[in-house]
């Protein structure tokens, strides 16, 4: 019964075949924050837990797929909900602590519960192979889709989104 039904979520464009399945305790572990401190994912368990990938320097895909999470926050603010927003940075190169605190600042993701993380360049392109975060790079851009994964409060992968293209309100 749970193929039947995650296939008609996947079919519905709701829930993607990648990620299914996946724990946050599966996932690398060893990010940093942009503070400069060490963040494991699994500090997170307890709470939902939103997440996307994005790069510092993308001008289109990545300040929309942010802004739809932004609304994300808003709508479990109006309901009495928490969650945890974390960004992982694409590009481990250029998206390091002090880059990522120049992106909140100036984009006034100010809350605490919004964590933008860096890790190495396989740390990255392991988590974004488990969660179906398909990217690849061009020159110096990063070319990627808006996706977001939903992680509930005992870590288990609850969804995958295109948030800028979906309903995604029923999801939270």
């Amino acid at each position: 019964m749970l193929f039947v039904c995650a296939a008609m979520l996947a079919a519905a464009g709701l829930w993607a075949a990648d990620g299914v399945g996946t724990r946050l305790q599966q996932l690398p572990q060893r990010w940093r924050d942009d503070q400069g401190q060490v963040l494991a994912l699994t500090d997170l368990v307890g709470q939902r837990v939103i997440l996307s990938m994005a790069y510092t320097r993308c001008h289109s895909v990545c300040p929309s797929t942010l802004e739809q999470m932004r609304r994300m926050q808003t709508l479990l603010d109006a309901r009495g909900e928490q969650a945890s927003f974390v960004i992982i940075g694409y590009d481990p190169d250029h998206d390091d602590p002090e880059s990522w605190r120049q992106y909140r600042a100036s984009r006034q993701f100010n809350r605490s519960n919004w964590h933008f993380l860096t890790g190495t360049e396989q740390e990255t392109r392991q988590l974004a192979h488990q969660l179906g975060f398909d990217f690849w790079t061009y020159d110096t851009h990063v070319m990627h889709d808006s996706r977001v994964v939903i992680f509930n409060s005992q870590g288990l992968f609850s969804a995958a989104i295109s948030p800028v293209t979906q309903d995604w309100s029923a999801l939270l």
